[in-house]
């Protein structure tokens, strides 16, 4: 199963002096990459993997922290670079483990294009909300399916 993320909110990036890739979490930001941790850590994750915005990192370090893994940056995760992300998202199916990847608003709704192209069957919203988490898995008959959820929370419920 692959948990595609979109990063916790973090300002605005006008808002921001600096180079965007090193703008923070905010507040909120802050609390939603804990309910990531707490959404995702009884799952048999075994690879977390980033953008190398600190956003995006910052995203899901609590949950790397709870399950003591490293969080592998991954350039092509970074926005603007959906044609590699997809194909390294889709390289995630054959893994006999979980994997998060966390990524950005420009990126991931592409992913799913290119992943809807090839037969990808959505359930649930089309959306990619701060935090929000995409599901991916395939069936033993290799047909790809999706579920949306807008918020870590609305995650946790649907597995309670």
């Amino acid at each position: 199963m692959i948990f595609l993320i979109r990063h916790a909110s973090a300002g605005s990036r006008y808002d921001f002096d600096g180079d965007d890739a090193d703008r923070p979490l905010d507040e909120g930001g802050s609390q939603e990459a804990q309910q990531i941790s707490e959404a995702l850590r009884t799952r048999p994750i075994k690879k977390i993997m980033s953008s190398r915005a600190v956003r995006c990192q910052q995203s899901i370090a609590p949950l790397a922290r709870q399950l003591n893994l490293e969080i592998e940056i991954e350039p092509n995760l970074f926005e603007g670079s959906h044609d590699f992300a997809t194909t390294l998202i889709k390289s995630f199916f054959s893994y006999p483990y979980d994997v998060v990847a966390c990524s950005h608003g420009d990126v991931i709704p592409e992913i799913l294009g290119d992943l809807i192209e090839e037969g990808l069957q959505i359930r649930g919203g089309r959306s990619c909300a701060e935090s929000s988490i995409w599901v991916l898995s395939t069936s033993n008959e290799g047909q790809m399916s999706g579920s949306y959820f807008s918020s870590p929370l609305e995650f946790g419920r649907s597995v309670e």
